[in-house]
């Protein structure tokens, strides 16, 4: 089922919405959308990413397995969590969870919220490209429903690593990019001053991805953005991803995954029409 709100603001109207600090992180919604979440650390390979916390929780009585990219409210939880931009063992770690997941039959849920993945020589040592491309290929076979929910930037590879999914929902104010305004104008123009020209000619908004048919559905938030309430906004979250993962977990796992590689396969497909 689709479904979406009134129009609201611009392009660049949004991405200064969802840059708002008071704006509710996965600290926040973990808490008021999950019970006992049991937070599991570590990719067995180089260590643990603050980047992206992942662990098993009870959603409405059912076991799941939440895997989130983690922004900060100020310098200090940015800081720790690196601006929400993970390294490759963050990768590693959403894919070992997941394919725990996929083991005991959980339903995966995805959280995202990143401008991108982070490209230092660190993490490009320690495969950058590699983990988020295995991340790609192992999420589309995933034999367990995965639903991904866009709460703010949903930028470049960074976030795609974890929106291979069965679901794609978007809040109403999240944008969901191949790149930034900034960096779009930045490369195009060679002037990132005209970032706001570039948000409304990307089409990023969660209803140009609805229309193309990227995401399936619209999550509203609290009137003026979901800082203004965000029990509410977690509320519109909690009742999307509830009827989302009882409608997935009752389908054969067989018509999942053709579900899903069918999804995927029609974004960008385009035919032209002869006059």
């Amino acid at each position: 089922m689709k479904t979406a709100p009134e129009p609201a603001a611009s392009a660049y109207g949004r991405l200064e919405l969802i840059r708002n600090k008071k704006r509710p992180t996965v600290n926040d919604y973990i808490p008021m959308i999950f019970r006992s979440f049991t937070e599991l650390h570590g990719d067995r390979h180089y260590g643990d990413d603050p980047a992206i916390i992942a662990g098993v929780a009870m959603f409405s009585g059912i076991p799941v397995t939440v895997i989130a990219q983690v922004k900060g409210r100020d310098v200090n939880e940015n800081k720790r969590s690196n601006f929400a931009m993970p390294h490759p063992e963050g990768y590693r770690k959403a894919l070992r969870l997941a394919k725990q997941a996929e083991k005991f039959r959980r339903p995966v849920i995805c959280l995202i919220d990143t401008p991108g993945a982070f490209c230092g020589i660190e993490a490009e040592k320690r495969g950058q490209g590699e983990a988020i491309a295995k991340n790609l290929m192992e999420f589309m076979t995933l034999r367990t429903p995965i639903v991904s929910v866009v709460l703010g930037e949903g930028g470049s590879g960074g976030a795609l690593a974890l929106a291979v999914c069965d679901e794609l929902m978007l809040l109403e104010n999240a944008l969901y990019s191949v790149i930034s305004p900034r960096g779009f104008a930045s490369i195009l123009w060679k002037d990132p001053a005209r970032e706001t020209e570039a948000a409304e000619l990307m089409k990023i908004t969660a209803e140009d991805l609805l229309g193309f048919g990227v995401c399936e559905r619209i999550i509203p938030e609290s009137a003026g953005g979901a800082h203004n309430d965000p029990q509410l906004t977690a509320k519109n979250i909690s009742d999307c991803l509830y009827e989302s993962i009882q409608r997935h977990i009752k389908t054969d796992v067989g018509v999942l995954l053709k579900n899903r590689y069918e999804k995927f396969r029609k974004i960008g497909m385009f035919s032209f029409v002869q006059k």
